[in-house]
């Protein structure tokens, strides 16, 4: 009884923070009204994060002492735990306040206007992903172009893409997907944090499984939203998820490629810390 009296005053502050505020609540996404929603907007940030990391890989330009550059890059880990917290706790009450059923998160109604809470949290997922092309320079500060892998580059440059189409289309089941990865993230970037610390953590092959296990999780709740659209009315954003579902196919090989070749093989941890970003 004591723990409710608790937690109800917690619950109703996070939901008046998170969802019934009114920027949560009245939030739309407006092609070229909303901060980076326009074509141009995606264009110009994906292949100016192309062409840096290009050349900056290249021609390494900065130099930074290792001391400080760990304190830097701890601080960035720090930052992307609590915003991936927070957008794993503002989706996640938004879906329990504002869809009536499970289904409806899977398979919106055709036609769904892309806003209110559970697009808010979508958008600030969206310009998270554009936030954590840091990594990438972090790395290349680093001077270790070796981790610079082309699964990580791959990955933060088409993620992206795919949350603007997911938002552009109001993709059904985008606010699970965002639930789970943020939930994931915070877990791997803790991993991270210790490892920028110097500490040496013992399960760092779990980040790597709880990736995958994510990207499992999404093709069920892709494949129950594609037979929703098939067998009813139809869900909304149906091209945004078979694009969702072409790039998490992508990623499902590549990390376990990775998997398969980081643990037949003797690597180092502080490789494994980096390359993983």
């Amino acid at each position: 009884m004591n723990d409710t009296v608790h937690i109800n005053p917690l619950f109703s502050s996070l939901q008046h923070l998170l969802v019934e505020h009114p920027t949560v609540l009245h939030f739309s996404w407006t092609q070229g009204q909303t901060l980076g929603s326009s074509p141009l907007f995606l264009t110009i940030t994906v292949v100016s994060y192309l062409s840096l990391t290009l050349f900056l890989s290249n021609n390494p330009i900065f130099s930074v002492a290792p001391s400080l550059l760990r304190r830097i890059t701890a601080f960035h880990n720090f930052i992307l735990i609590i915003i991936s917290l927070i957008m794993a706790v503002g989706g996640t009450l938004s879906i329990f306040t504002q869809a009536p059923s499970l289904h409806y998160i899977i398979c919106f109604p055709t036609n769904t206007p892309p806003k209110g809470p559970l697009f808010f949290w979508s958008y600030m997922f969206y310009l998270s992903k554009i936030y954590e092309y840091a990594d990438t320079l972090l790395i290349i500060m680093s001077k270790s172009i070796k981790r610079l892998s082309f699964l990580h580059v791959y990955h933060h440059a088409t993620v992206v893409i795919m949350c603007y189409v997911g938002l552009h289309t109001a993709q059904s089941s985008f606010p699970l997907v965002l639930v789970t990865n943020c939930l994931v993230h915070v877990f791997m970037y803790w991993y991270y944090l210790l490892c920028s610390l110097g500490l040496r953590p013992k399960w760092k092959r779990l980040v790597t499984d709880c990736q995958i296990l994510q990207f499992m999780a999404s093709f069920v709740m892709m494949a129950w939203m594609f037979y929703s659209h098939f067998t009813g009315s139809g869900c909304s954003g149906i091209w945004g998820s078979c694009f969702s579902a072409a790039f998490i196919s992508t990623l499902l090989v590549l990390f376990v490629d990775f998997h398969s070749k980081s643990y037949s093989a003797k690597i180092k941890v502080g490789d494994l810390c980096v390359f993983l970003l």
